[in-house]
């Protein structure tokens, strides 16, 4: 019986760790969409980083539960 506590204990573990991944990626791929906000705004397509940026707000806030952290690019007077 012991054993089987200790598989359960290992996929409570494994799953955690898959989280943790999955996590890791979202947060990597939301970096990736910051970098694209700025590029995208730099080169003055402001409508198209200006739409990024509300769908990057709503994933960080409803879908990762995180407070939205505003760019720099959100906060000049061209968006």
């Amino acid at each position: 019986m012991a054993r089987g506590d200790s598989r359960q204990g290992n996929s409570s573990s494994s799953k955690q760790e898959e989280a943790d991944r999955y996590r890791r990626a979202a947060e990597d791929a939301l970096q990736q969409l910051d970098w694209t906000i700025g590029y995208l705004h730099g080169i003055k397509k402001t409508e198209i980083s200006r739409a990024l940026a509300k769908n990057r707000s709503f994933i960080r806030t409803e879908l990762m539960g995180e407070h939205d952290e505003t760019l720099p690019t959100q906060e000049t007077d061209q968006t």
